[in-house]
């Protein structure tokens, strides 16, 4: 159901004029975002819809985090101050935070040249780097993988991992292949009794059947528990980097902000933007990447390749897509199916390949 938001009771906490025009933006699953001008300026504001991220106080620290890595110079857009010095704005139970509107446009790793792949890897190295310096480390545990991937919901919109709930996880390990293989054969019947039998359904039916052979033959390669972890944007991947005049103008959706394993955060986002069509890694600009996010970042080559194990594997488990289509009847990632179903199968046959371009 749309809901429309209050912008008279929002402007007049942010005094922020009256408006003129307010528009969706049509990028993202889960939470709601407007392009908005009013009497006094252009803005970006964004209702916190998701359920799993929409506790104000979250939000507030999100807030901090992103003003404190601006203070920095990391390119970021942090919220405006409320009238009641608060960046999070509570009204009729919804929760909502105006930004400055970010002249920019999202770029994918096709429409990098090999520097500008370069820099990407060294801003993330970056942002890991400067969130070590602003965020707590007291007390600091890894956050609890959200589905059966490891992955989070927020890479959902990249095709990086998606919602579920937390079937055959084990925190230290990744998924269980005893569990995916249970997913598969639900999945599968529900393939077959779908109606009308389309193009969709068959692809879905052959990638299902290739997985399981894949899992069959490497289910004996479970990864060990996960590297060093430390505050992370959590879901890093070109819908959430504006671009302007070629440079990186502001990251985006700190929504997902949290402890993880920092290499796997960078492999995820590499593999997000330097995937092609046919479902191949552009490994010429994994390698430019990689090199940059660890000379910035500080990892060496052992974390890069283990966290690019513990990646291969969540994608080799990895099914949210289909989850998507057949139990919720939510068909807004298909598009995405073709090339990442295609991934896991070439990454496999490419292993240590892949390995060497992350890590050598």
């Amino acid at each position: 159901m749309s809901h429309a938001p209050p912008l008279g009771d929002l402007l007049r906490q942010y005094a922020a004029g009256s408006a003129l025009t307010c528009d969706p933006v049509e990028q993202g699953l889960l939470n709601r975002g407007y392009r908005l001008r009013t009497t006094r300026g252009r803005y970006f504001l964004k209702h916190h819809f998701d359920p799993e991220t929409a506790d104000p106080a979250a939000i507030a620290r999100q807030h901090r985090a992103t003003q404190r890595l601006a203070d920095l110079g990391v390119p970021v857009a942090p919220p405006l101050t409320g009238t009641d010095g608060r960046t999070v704005a509570v009204i009729g139970g919804h929760a909502y935070a105006l930004h400055p509107w970010i002249d920019g446009r999202h770029r994918h790793g096709g429409q990098l040249t090999t520097r500008q792949c370069a820099r990407l890897g060294a801003l993330l190295g970056v942002v890991h780097a400067s969130l070590e310096r602003v965020m707590p480390t007291q007390g600091r545990t890894p956050a609890r993988p959200t589905d059966a991937t490891g992955a989070t919901e927020g890479s959902a919109r990249a095709g990086a991992g998606g919602p579920a709930a937390a079937e055959g996880v084990d925190p230290a390990r990744g998924a269980d292949p005893a569990d995916t293989f249970a997913l598969i054969d639900r999945l599968l019947a529900r393939v077959r009794r779908h109606r009308p039998h389309d193009a969709f359904d068959e692809l879905a039916r052959h990638r299902l059947l290739e997985r399981r052979a894949l899992l069959e033959r490497h289910a004996d390669r479970r990864p060990p528990q996960g590297g060093s972890v430390g505050w992370v944007h959590g879901d890093f991947h070109p819908f959430n980097l504006l671009y302007r005049d070629g440079e990186p103008a502001a990251i985006v959706d700190w929504d997902r902000l949290g402890v993880h394993p920092r290499a796997e955060e960078a492999v995820r986002a590499a593999v997000i933007f330097f995937v092609r069509p046919v479902g191949a890694l552009d490994l010429a600009k994994v390698r430019a990447y990689a090199r940059a996010y660890r000379r910035t970042a500080g990892a060496g080559p052992a974390e890069l390749a283990a966290a690019v194990h513990r990646v291969w594997w969540e994608r080799l488990n990895d099914f949210w897509m289909l989850r998507w289509h057949y139990e919720r009847g939510d068909t807004r990632a298909d598009p995405q199916f073709p090339a990442a179903s295609a991934l896991a199968v070439w990454w496999t046959r490419e292993y240590d390949t892949v390995c060497e371009a992350f890590a050598g």
